[in-house]
């Protein structure tokens, strides 16, 4: 049976346009967050040394451990700053390049347009 405008089985866009389906790309990254957060909550709660549950993933213990200790910033469980506070931090750092960058294009313009004026002032 033919239909115009019909081209494929059921997983054709055709039928259904305007649904949209997961890229392969964001199925993967769910995925990905769902075994970070698995991984993370057994290397915290199951008192194992990060090393064997990085074994166990085969992964880098280097790797866990580092991540270990984010989850446990972030959950307040150590002294650390958080997720949330590095990337204020980072924003903080990166405006303030950009005030002393801007500050010293100033005084720049304001130096040579003082010169300017004076050089036009009779004396």
């Amino acid at each position: 049976m033919s239909q115009a405008g019909f081209r494929g089985g059921f997983e054709s866009r055709t039928i259904c346009p305007w649904v949209r389906r997961p890229s392969a790309d964001a199925t993967i990254r769910e995925v990905s967050r769902r075994a970070h957060r698995a991984l993370l909550r057994l290397a915290i709660e199951s008192g194992r040394p990060v090393a064997h549950v990085a074994k166990d993933f085969g992964l880098p213990s280097e790797t866990v451990r580092k991540a270990v200790r984010q989850a446990e910033a972030d959950q307040g469980l150590r002294d650390a700053p958080t997720i949330v506070e590095r990337e204020e931090i980072k924003a903080l750092k990166r405006e303030n390049y950009e005030l002393r960058r801007a500050n010293e294009i100033l005084k720049a313009a304001s130096i040579f347009f003082a010169t300017e004026l004076d050089a036009d002032r009779p004396k």
